[in-house]
């Protein structure tokens, strides 16, 4: 077989719409006659380091990342390939390209929904279903939107029911949800040639499915279980993503539907032409950004944005306000509530409502005053001693007092020298 891309499909089961084999041929056929066709086929899919390209690298064409008015839009073109990092106009598109451009796409603050544009007659099995897994995983976290413009089948389809809707153009079909393979018995031919070809091999089952010889039934069974583990697997992928019951999906029996079928069968959720779709689709992102774009001028904008301005400084001069009151609240309560205000009550008043000294200074002060003593009844002895005076007896002459009167104007001394810095 001359040609490398059509080889990796031989004998292997794939998701492709048979009805399209021309399509699928042709395409192919385009992609391995390439100029870049080889480069293409042995660049590194998954090296990390350049993967998106600089513009004027020859790749750069070929790993397109187009973004328009905030959707991004990925092909899903030609057919298939697994190991592929290119998308190859409309031709060819490789798994590897589509999940790097998907999670570009939702870790691009500039992009607001993520658009899969279809125009395929399937591809590969292998890649198929997990990059579908890792994209379904993802919904919720941008709008995904799939167009089926023209065509979404087979493997195109399981990447197509990844997304949110499915959206088909009025002449575009979709479905094919079915698992091919073929097996090419040329042992008549080479009979007819004079050619008899005579396998020398260890392991009973080493040469089964040969093309020199007829298929033997218990191969043919084998062949056809894990075909029917593949077409169980890809049921459930659809049935998940677009909430259907598996036996409606097994019920299409690999049909490949028009447009209004697909809507009927919920296999897709509308029809619409491409542009008008993704713009409905731009719209649906983000509405409400969009009017604001259109509607509001210039000076309009810088009003919004002065009024917010001010609205935000109001704010915050009202949270501060509220957060110093109930500072306040709080230290006024700590100092008269504290053990030290007690006897001191007369100092303690002061010192929390005329001054702004930090509660704790303030219990630490108190405790340098003396506690005021309970009034004595009056007797001869005491009314003796007040009429004979004696200005050495009292709180006045208290060591403690001294003390206090010292601590405080230290403390209101460097408080100015603050307030004055």
């Amino acid at each position: 077989m001359s040609n490398p891309l059509l080889a990796r499909f031989a004998s292997r089961p794939s998701l492709v719409a048979p009805e399209m084999r021309e399509w699928f041929e042709g395409c192919l056929t385009a992609t391995a006659s390439h100029p870049r066709a080889a480069e293409m086929l042995e660049a590194n899919a998954y090296a990390e380091d350049g993967f998106w390209p600089a513009p004027d690298d020859w790749r750069a064409a070929y790993r397109p990342y187009v973004v328009r008015d905030g959707v991004l839009q990925i092909p899903v073109k030609g057919v298939l390939l697994h190991d592929f990092s290119f998308a190859l106009g409309g031709w060819a598109t490789g798994y590897v390209y589509i999940q790097r451009a998907f999670d570009r796409g939702l870790a691009d603050p500039t992009v607001r929904g993520i658009a899969l544009i279809c125009d395929s007659p399937g591809g590969h099995v292998a890649g198929n279903f997990d990059l579908v897994d890792r994209m379904f995983a993802a919904r919720g976290t941008k709008p995904i939107r799939a167009f089926a413009h023209e065509a979404a089948y087979s493997a195109a389809y399981s990447i197509a029911s990844a997304a949110d809707q499915i959206v088909v153009s009025r002449t575009g079909g979709v479905g094919s949800i079915g698992v091919v393979a073929a097996h090419y018995d040329v042992s008549g031919a080479m009979e007819q040639a004079g050619v008899k070809v005579t396998f020398i091999y260890a392991g009973r089952h080493k040469v089964d499915g040969n093309a020199f010889e007829a298929l033997p039934d218990d191969v043919k069974a084998r062949f056809q279980a894990r075909i029917d583990e593949l077409y169980a697997t890809f049921v459930t992928t659809v049935a998940r993503n677009r909430g259907l019951k598996e036996q409606a999906v097994r019920q299409t029996e690999a049909l490949c539907f028009t447009a209004t079928e697909a809507v009927s069968n919920k296999l897709a959720d509308s029809t619409g032409t491409l542009d008008d779709a993704v713009a409905a689709f731009a719209d649906d992102c983000c509405p409400s950004q969009e009017e604001d774009n259109t509607m509001m001028t210039p000076e309009a904008h810088e009003a919004a944005v002065a009024a917010a301005r001010v609205d935000g400084e109001k704010a915050g001069r009202q949270a501060g306000e509220t957060e110093g009151a109930t500072s306040a609240r709080s230290r006024i309560k700590t100092i008269l509530a504290s053990d030290e205000a007690k006897g001191r009550e007369a100092q303690a008043s002061h010192i929390a409502l005329e001054t702004d000294m930090p509660a704790e200074a303030a219990v630490q002060l108190l405790s340098t005053f003396p506690k005021a003593e309970a009034a004595k009844p009056a007797n001869r002895f005491d009314a003796a001693m007040a009429a004979a005076g004696n200005p050495q007896v009292g709180l006045e002459a208290s060591g403690n007092q001294d003390d206090g009167v010292a601590f405080a104007d230290s403390y209101f001394a460097a408080k100015r020298q603050k307030r004055s810095a």
